[in-house]
């Protein structure tokens, strides 16, 4: 299998018995980049000096092991990081333009992690201004491209990862998510994404870095990978406590390989109630549903009225979760007035993009309304408890990740409140799976959403790996190169 084709799984493997090595993976990865990335603009700062002498390290490392030596799970491994996490030495700017200079001084939590595994980290990539927004554009690097189409967008706010990944330019990435930052870019672009339950994995050093744990269990950290096993490798070594985020606890971990599919209850679900979602997009909820039946499972009817308010739901569950406003984050000096600020960019003397602007507003009307967010805190209270009374330990949701396949830039401001079919599992703190389900009939990636309840990461990573066997799962796609 070509390098940029194979698994973490197999690479890891094939490092490990001598068949690669590591300086030649890397660099295979590096012409990957260098070929596509112009086109796409989803690396923006390599470290790709730093990752060979890293690479000739590993080398020497795994030359000189014995066949009973015990070494690190990723050793050799090539991967990318998202610019919202620290890694030290590469730009940490939260995509704001008054932040243009930040430079990281030492590493997050994940990424301190990733490289005590052994991974080889390449460079950080894209992100939208501030990261609430599924376009991956602003005004330092630009706007990254669809790998399948330059036309349409990665989707955000991980959308750099999204689109290294599905073009084999990274064997695997670290993104986040809050409102469906990873998910969205792995359906948009192909890829497997895994949004753990909320609290499993620390965001220490995720931006912004003033409030560790400042989004509390609703921003989650995770992988984007070409298979599901290798997301579930990477879960691992990410997740447990580090004494310093408050909001993350130490979880047991069941086994995928332990999931019995006679035991599992499916439940697809179309929509929320409030998003249209196209035909193409429903069928593979429920050519994923037939894909569990076939293997044991059980396709019930779901029930959960109180979805239709999601994206209410979601807008206050995380307001009143937040130590920071959206206000704060984007202000230079202070409290942002994204008003004014919208004035400034008409006049043509703007330092922030529109999204992240209407974003800020939208934020700020939310705090307006103290009783219509504290309503709708206690709706999705209870729709939490509903999900959690539904799915039990051996039940899983299928859902849209988002209304159709990767629309056309801009064109997502046509139907802006469509990401509330991944947002929704963020402040219901449970853990998602994004695995790809096909191609529309313009070469677009289909996915699906497999949600389950809190602790349940192992159910999805195992429904997931049928869904994945069933559908066709990752295929590399083939930008433009130069």
């Amino acid at each position: 299998m070509d390098l940029l084709d194979a698994p973490v799984t197999a690479l890891a493997r094939r490092l490990r018995l001598g068949e690669v090595t590591a300086v030649d993976l890397l660099e295979a990865h590096i012409q990957r980049i260098e070929s596509v990335n112009p086109g796409l603009n989803a690396l923006v700062a390599d470290r790709f000096e730093a990752a060979r002498h890293e690479a000739g390290l590993a080398d020497a490392r795994l030359q000189a092991a014995g066949p009973e030596d015990s070494l690190p799970p990723l050793l050799g491994v090539p991967c990318t990081i998202k610019e919202f996490l620290l890694t030290e030495g590469m730009p940490h700017t939260g995509g704001m333009l008054w932040r243009r200079e930040h430079v990281a001084n030492e590493d997050s939590t994940v990424t301190a992690r990733i490289r005590a595994a052994g991974a080889i980290i390449m460079g950080v990539t894209n992100i939208p201004e501030g990261g609430l927004w599924m376009e991956t554009y602003n005004a330092i690097y630009g706007r990254t491209k669809n790998p399948w189409n330059p036309a349409c967008t990665s989707g955000g706010s991980s959308g750099g990862e999204g689109a290294l990944v599905s073009s084999g330019a990274s064997p695997f990435g670290i993104g986040s998510d809050v409102g469906g930052s990873i998910r969205i870019p792995a359906a948009f672009c192909g890829t497997v994404g895994h949004k753990p339950t909320g609290g499993l994995v620390p965001n220490t050093g995720h931006f912004p870095t003033e409030h560790p744990g400042g989004a509390g269990t609703y921003l989650c950290t995770g992988p984007l990978t070409r298979t599901v096993d290798d997301a579930w490798l990477v879960l691992n070594i990410l997740a447990g406590p580090d004494g310093a985020d408050p909001s993350c606890e130490s979880m047991t971990l069941g086994d995928p390989a332990g999931v019995d599919m006679s035991d599992v209850v499916v439940y697809p679900m179309e929509s929320t109630g409030r998003v249209i979602v196209w035909k193409g997009v429903r069928a593979q909820i429920h050519a994923a549903a037939d894909a569990l039946a076939s293997r044991g499972a059980t396709v019930k009817e779901p029930d959960f009225p109180l979805m239709k308010h999601a994206m209410d739901i979601w807008a206050s569950m995380l307001s009143d979760m937040s130590k920071q406003s959206y206000c704060e984050i984007l202000g230079e000096r202070g409290t942002l007035n994204p008003w004014w600020e919208l004035l400034r960019l008409w006049t043509g003397f703007g330092r922030h993009t529109w999204a992240a602007l209407i974003i800020a507003g939208v934020d700020r009307f939310v705090d307006f309304l103290p009783g219509r967010k504290q309503r709708f805190v206690e709706r999705g209270i209870e729709l939490q408890q509903c999900l959690e009374e539904a799915l039990g330990d051996n039940g899983v949701l299928l859902f849209p990740p988002y209304s159709r396949t990767a629309p056309g830039h801009w064109r997502a401001w046509l139907t802006p409140f469509d990401p509330q079919v991944t947002a929704i599992f963020n402040v219901m703190e449970s853990p998602v799976t994004q695995v790809p389900a096909g191609f529309d009939g313009a070469g677009l990636p289909y996915g699906v959403q497999v949600v389950g309840a809190r602790g349940m990461d192992h159910l999805t990573i195992a429904c997931a790996k049928v869904i994945e066997a069933e559908l066709g799962g990752w295929q590399r796609s083939n930008p433009p190169q130069t």
